[in-house]
């Protein structure tokens, strides 16, 4: 028996992981602020030798080395992360017209594969279910969703064909039901958020000390704070920009279950 509230629990996970990268932004915004704030409270306490010419250029070589560092770090987290959602989204799209092909398959096969329609109706929705739990209104299937799909393609097997075009359709189901078993499976494995969690606190560690080392020797005036709020605010777009395309199912920008619910719509009678 299940306690008291588990199944809201359950159901807010989804809303809570969307909002995990901004949180995490809030935070990486916050740190660098203070880093730049101490920079400015620190700079009054420093000796005049400290913030002499030649001590600027210093620090400003080592700002720069930094700053082109985290530059390079964050571009190539932006494209891994970009390539992820990317392919998410190809994949999203694969399986819809498989699904979309394979109803056609059965369709044309004749009325023998009406119960076998009515199993990939039932598979759609499992899957829609699994990828956007939070984003459709369907029915819970008490079939496991293994034993759904493994059951679906023995019942495509079990087809019986009286010519050879009903063989050559049959054929062609089991491929495709096969195909988009593997575009699930591909799915599941690469759920896993691939973003490197050491580099990416690397980096935003390297932007504290250039913030820190900038506010030490930038001028006491508005236009050098506003110069470090803004780069500021562009750093933590970067890290938000790689948090949400790493999570393309969870997301405020996240993939669309759009394609997949028009197969479900456009399914015409058994």
């Amino acid at each position: 028996m299940k306690p008291i509230g588990t199944k809201n629990l359950i159901a807010s996970q989804p809303v809570i992981r969307r909002f995990i990268p901004s949180l995490i932004t809030v935070f990486t915004l916050a740190c660098l602020l203070a880093a730049g704030g101490f920079g400015m409270w620190l700079r009054p306490f420093l000796p005049a030798y400290d913030l002499s010419p030649d001590s600027k250029d210093a620090v400003k070589l080592a700002m720069s080395l930094v700053a082109t560092m985290a530059a390079l770090l964050l571009g190539l987290l932006v494209n891994s992360a970009k390539t992820l959602y990317d392919t998410a989204r190809a994949q999203v799209l694969q399986m819809a017209s498989k699904f979309a092909l394979l109803d056609r398959l059965l369709a044309i096969y004749g009325l023998q594969a009406a119960d076998e329609r009515n199993q990939l109706h039932a598979l759609i929705e499992e899957s829609i279910r699994r990828i956007w739990p939070d984003d459709v209104n369907l029915q819970a299937q008490s079939e496991p969703k293994n034993e759904m799909s493994d059951a679906f393609y023995v019942a495509v097997l079990k087809l019986e064909a009286h010519d050879d075009t009903q063989r050559a359709l049959q054929a062609q189901a089991a491929s495709l039901t096969l195909e988009i078993a593997e575009v699930r499976s591909l799915m599941q494995a690469e759920s896993i958020t691939n973003t490197a969690r050491p580099i990416l606190n690397v980096v935003v560690l390297w932007l504290m000390m250039m913030f820190l080392g900038s506010s030490l020797i930038a001028p006491p005036n508005a236009t050098a704070n506003s110069a470090l709020i803004a780069s500021a605010l562009c750093a933590s777009g970067a890290i938000f920009l790689i948090l949400e395309m790493n999570n393309p199912f969870d997301g405020f920008g996240r993939i669309s279950s759009e394609p997949m619910l028009n197969v479900l719509r456009q399914f015409g009678p058994a």
